[in-house]
């Protein structure tokens, strides 16, 4: 593929969607924890901003206490062509979103195909904006032309993940990180798609098919543009009672400190601050031994939830993973 083909750097994340049953405890981590400002459309569907975009999250009332779809923002409609002839000319459904669908997400139009781990992948190129004052807790959140974040997944198809996300949006490898948790040796591989280090991230135990994570992402992640805002956050999770997975520390590979809150669906929310960004001049991918350089160390796990843990990756055994073949490429092989 030539350069001027290339999606990349004309890919960016506009909003996840969460489908939970949880409003009132999510009303409270989104707004009163993290700090993000929070719109109540109705008691179906309930929003959070981080800038003038209407929507970062949706939340709808559903049963599935998870991540349901991601929706990329593309800068231009050349763009985004490009990516639906992709995903048609390889078979794979492309449908457009209703326009009451299309206004939850604050976008004037959406398209949406199939993604791994039953994900929807969603494209658009126009955010509506608003001028109503924010009303959060933090200075403000750096999204841009970095997107508004990343995603973490564990798979046990990793190959199958970062060919669908080369295959779709041209994303690149920053790096990988090796790490043993609990006697379990990672593999995780990191994807950008723009200049920030890594939109998505993929999780697999090396050597053994099973996934010990129950939601269909392990975390998502938001970032604050003050030191401050992070450390205050981290405080107000914890003085209302909020579940911690790991306190404070510093990544060794994106640089970036962060803390790790469980949400009321039972995935985690990373607040961020401060990560490199990519010179994509100078960057080479490497390999780095354990995820951070100090800190992120677990607060409140008891025996009872690592039994949890073993059962998931047990089940999961018997839960084949839902893959999207066609847009997979060949399977990248990067171990």
């Amino acid at each position: 593929m030539t350069t001027a083909d290339s999606l990349f750097g004309s890919v960016h994340l506009g909003y996840v969607v969460i489908e939970t049953n949880k409003f009132a405890d999510w009303h409270r981590f989104g707004r009163d924890a993290i700090g993000l400002h929070a719109d109540r459309l109705s008691a179906q569907a309930m929003r959070f901003r981080l800038d003038d975009h209407e929507c970062r999250f949706l939340l709808q009332r559903g049963d599935a206490e998870d991540v349901t779809a991601l929706g990329w923002e593309i800068d231009d409609h050349g763009s985004f062509d490009r990516i639906v002839a992709r995903v048609r000319d390889r078979g794979v459904p492309v449908t457009e979103g209703t326009d009451e669908e299309a206004a939850l997400r604050g976008v004037e139009r959406l398209l949406r195909f199939p993604g791994p781990k039953d994900i929807d992948q969603e494209i658009f190129t126009r955010a509506r904006t608003t001028t109503t004052p924010l009303a959060m807790s933090n200075a403000g959140f750096v999204t841009g032309a970095s997107g508004m974040g990343h995603v973490a997944i564990t798979s046990t198809r990793p190959h199958t993940l970062h060919g669908y996300y080369g295959t779709v949006f041209d994303a690149r490898l920053s790096d990988y990180i090796d790490e043993t948790i609990s006697g379990a040796k990672l593999k995780i591989r990191f994807l950008r798609v723009n200049e920030r280090h890594h939109s998505v991230a993929i999780a697999a135990v090396r050597g053994l098919p099973v996934d010990p994570v129950r939601t269909r992402i392990q975390h998502l992640n938001i970032q604050v543009t003050e030191l401050d805002d992070m450390t205050r956050s981290y405080q107000r999770v914890k003085e209302l009672g909020f579940e911690m997975a790991l306190g404070v520390g510093q990544h060794t590979n994106d640089r970036e400190l962060s803390y790790y809150a469980r949400t009321p669906s039972g995935f985690e929310w990373e607040v961020g601050w401060n990560p490199i960004v990519v010179d994509e001049s100078t960057w080479e991918p490497t390999t780095h031994r354990g995820i951070s350089i100090w800190g992120h160390t677990p607060e409140g796990q008891t025996v009872v939830d690592k039994l949890v843990q073993f059962k998931t990756a047990a089940l999961s055994l018997r839960r084949p993973e839902q893959t999207v073949p066609a847009l997979s490429g060949t399977g990248i092989a990067d171990d």
